[in-house]
């Protein structure tokens, strides 16, 4: 597996070069969101706001009406917490095409409750006008620009930084509405988004060598959510479908598919993995996975439920996954 190093960095300042109205806003966090390379390159583009969230988002609603597209940088949470009424109405009622580029989702960082955004992905679905996608690996960080930018209103990502690995073709692209068939299968349809597409896909290739077929489907783009494709998955599938997401179960992506299933009338059954009505603690993302069953085990273990079959896989079956130190020279801080 290949693993990258400061991919939005690198992108960012390439993919914005031609683009003069494109503007990059910070909340203190410059070099830990990983904006200090464009920084360097486009200082007349770039404004530090300091721990002033809340200004920050009115501020780039201004510059949205002037004709600029402001990206907003900064660790999620501080962005739909900290500022909700300032984005709520200085954004997205007025449909101003705000880029907001959220870092640390979930269990992505050691932070503790203050710095993980567990429940952003809820919160920001509910706002009108708002689209919301999310990154889960190098590929999509470098393409995610390229989908935000076609949005004709405020747009929310959920970023990833630091060390990230490629596990699709860069000639596979984030496409916007699009989810990506990893595997094809009838017995039963795997959603994931984010950081725990790779834990998955560790889990479907042990459960393939079993004998089990599933249809595996990478998605990114989360509102709003329309895909055929994937409806007509769980409508074949014998089992029903699992959905698996580093993020709260009530209001994320197991959500949107339970609601997805109800309006079409399906009538399968569907499994949630996502955290359950909890806040984290501080810890390294590999031990909140498992301690938080968001990793490949806890598909294993569902499947296994879901089907009434024990497939004997344990952790040695399955494939290596990479681990980034939690301290490292691709992040300013361990935070």
């Amino acid at each position: 597996m290949e693993i990258l190093s400061k991919v939005h960095a690198r992108n960012l300042v390439e993919w914005a070069k031609d683009k003069p109205e494109v503007f990059v806003l910070s909340a203190d966090l410059t070099s830990s969101t990983e904006v200090d390379l464009f920084r360097s390159a486009y200082p007349e583009r770039f404004l530090s706001m300091g721990i002033a969230e809340q200004n920050m988002l009115s501020f780039a609603g201004g510059m949205a009406r002037e004709g600029l597209y402001p990206f907003i940088h900064t660790f999620a949470v501080f962005i739909y917490r900290r500022a909700y009424d300032q984005i709520a109405i200085s954004v997205a009622y007025p449909n101003l095409p705000v880029r907001m580029i959220g870092f640390l989702p979930g269990v992505t960082t050691p932070g503790g409750a203050t710095h993980q955004a567990i429940e952003d992905i809820s919160v920001m679905r509910s706002l009108p006008n708002m689209t919301i996608l999310e990154c889960g690996d190098a590929t999509d960080v470098e393409s995610v620009l390229d989908v935000a930018h076609q949005v004709d209103g405020p747009v929310y990502v959920r970023m990833l930084r630091g060390e990230i690995p490629r596990l699709f073709s860069p000639q596979d692209p984030m496409r916007f509405n699009k989810a990506r068939t990893i595997s094809r299968g009838s017995d039963i349809t795997v959603l994931t988004t984010g950081i725990c597409t790779e834990e998955a896909m560790r889990a479907i290739q042990a459960l393939h060598r079993r004998g089990l077929s599933i249809q595996h489907m990478h998605v990114t783009t989360l509102k709003p959510f329309h895909n055929p494709e994937v409806l007509e998955s769980i409508a074949n599938s014998r089992y029903g479908a699992i959905t698996m997401e580093n993020h709260s179960v009530s209001g994320g992506l197991g959500t949107i598919i339970a609601e997805q299933i109800a309006e079409s009338g399906l009538g399968k059954k569907l499994v949630r993995i996502g955290l359950k009505d909890t806040f984290l603690h501080g810890a390294s993302r590999s031990y909140l996975m498992r301690k938080y069953r968001l990793d490949a085990m806890a598909l294993i273990e569902e499947v296994s439920k879901l089907t009434d079959h024990h497939f004997d896989i344990s952790e040695d079956d399955l494939a290596q996954v990479y681990i980034a130190p939690v301290h490292s020279d691709a992040k300013a801080e361990a935070l």
